[in-house]
């Protein structure tokens, strides 16, 4: 079964989320808890990222490891079969995530990025980062 048929890889990939994921639900009760109001996946903003704090100018993108190809374990992990599918496009992830927050910047966004496994020390920074603008 080294060969998916496209069939079969549409049925995966379904099965997939891509909003509401844990990390994503984590940042969003943090931020709710401490009295932080947000809008989620903003159409009108390139990427749709996860989470946008308007009053603050903020995005924040709640990355998983694997799919953006992160810098650790996890991210470093590459599927041992289909390779010739998964190389390119988790390559094609993470140079669309990187344009997206050239894009979101260039707007006049704060583009925050956590990384699904630094998800607690994330929305510490981003809760620092939030009570310093409050001022």
């Amino acid at each position: 079964m080294d060969q998916v048929t496209p069939a079969v890889r549409s049925r995966m990939m379904r099965a997939i989320r891509g909003k509401n994921t844990k990390p994503e639900l984590e940042v969003r009760k943090a931020l709710h808890a401490a009295g932080y109001r947000f809008r989620l996946h903003r159409k009108d903003l390139p990427g749709t990222p996860d989470v946008v704090l308007p009053r603050y100018s903020m995005a924040v993108q709640v990355n998983g490891c694997f799919w953006h190809r992160h810098e650790c374990p996890r991210g470093r992990r590459r599927p041992s079969s289909n390779v010739d599918y998964w190389g390119p496009k988790l390559d094609r992830n993470r140079r669309r995530q990187a344009a997206v927050a050239k894009a979101l910047s260039a707007a006049g966004w704060v583009v925050v990025t956590i990384w699904e496994c630094e998800v607690e020390a994330g929305i510490a920074a981003l809760l620092r980062d939030l009570a310093s603008r409050r001022r």
